[in-house]
């Protein structure tokens, strides 16, 4: 208790606990774009539930992996060297979920891009339904995501402050921002057909992040965010540009399109 009420009154504490929430919603953005793409495949009473169930898995991932913060400091320690570099198995597991990632969004775009509207060449499947996956299948692939991204943001977390209460309180404050940002954030993606391939473009430069990580190539998240945010206004503009055309429209070419 001494412990908390020193953390309490210490200034310096309270600026940790602001930068690191500040980061671990910055963060967040990842997971939570992976998470609303992958919801908007199942059946529309689903969504809200695998939703909540994805973002739960993420609390309770970083909640049990702060409790277990001197083990994973010790995945940062290398565990075998190949040509000169050595890879710990922090790397190995960026390295696995950036190839995911890669994977995943690839194989998102390909449903979306898909010239065959007759079906799943692989399947036989109507191409909707081929798109679609079951929820253990939506659950299983956010759970890999979220071990992931959670690593990450852990080890992120205790490079930034050494007290595992201003983690547990800025992670706990990150995931509800999460949750209310979840339901807006899916309902605009799936609304919006150029916004998911800009978010599927955003996973692959995620992807692509994650595995030169791994490999030891750091990239300064600044870059990457301010990438992604330019990109969202770039779209933003487009999307204003598209609806003033179709106001400017006459009624009965609005209605023919």
């Amino acid at each position: 208790m001494d412990y908390l009420m020193q953390l309490l009154s210490d200034p310096t504490a309270w600026l940790a606990l602001a930068t690191l929430i500040a980061m671990e919603v910055v963060l967040g953005i990842d997971n939570l774009i992976f998470i609303s793409i992958l919801t908007n495949k199942l059946p529309p009473h689903q969504r809200t539930r695998g939703r909540r169930i994805g973002i739960g898995l993420a609390l309770f991932l970083r909640l049990a992996l702060l409790g277990t913060v001197a083990w994973i400091v010790q995945l940062t320690e290398p565990v075998f060297t190949i040509l000169g570099n050595e890879f710990s198995w922090k790397d190995i597991i960026l390295i696995s979920g950036g190839l995911f990632l890669i994977w995943k969004a690839t194989k998102e775009i390909h449903h979306s891009v898909d010239p065959d509207p007759e079906g799943d060449m692989f399947e036989g499947k109507p191409a909707a339904q081929a798109a679609q996956i079951t929820f253990s299948a939506a659950i299983f692939q956010i759970l890999l995501l979220d071990l992931v991204f959670s690593i990450d943001s852990i080890i992120t977390a205790v490079g930034m402050t050494p007290h595992v209460p201003i983690m547990v309180v800025a992670v706990v404050v990150a995931v509800i921002v999460m949750l209310i940002a979840a339901e807006p954030l899916a309902g605009f993606i799936n609304r919006h057909p150029t916004v998911v391939m800009l978010a599927l473009g955003f996973l692959l430069m995620i992807g692509m992040t994650l595995i030169a990580e791994g490999f030891g190539a750091h990239v300064p998240k600044g870059y990457i965010y301010s990438a992604m945010i330019f990109s969202a206004a770039v779209e933003g503009l487009n999307m204003m540009v598209r609806r003033k055309k179709r106001l400017q429209s006459p009624p009965t070419m609005r209605e023919d399109g």
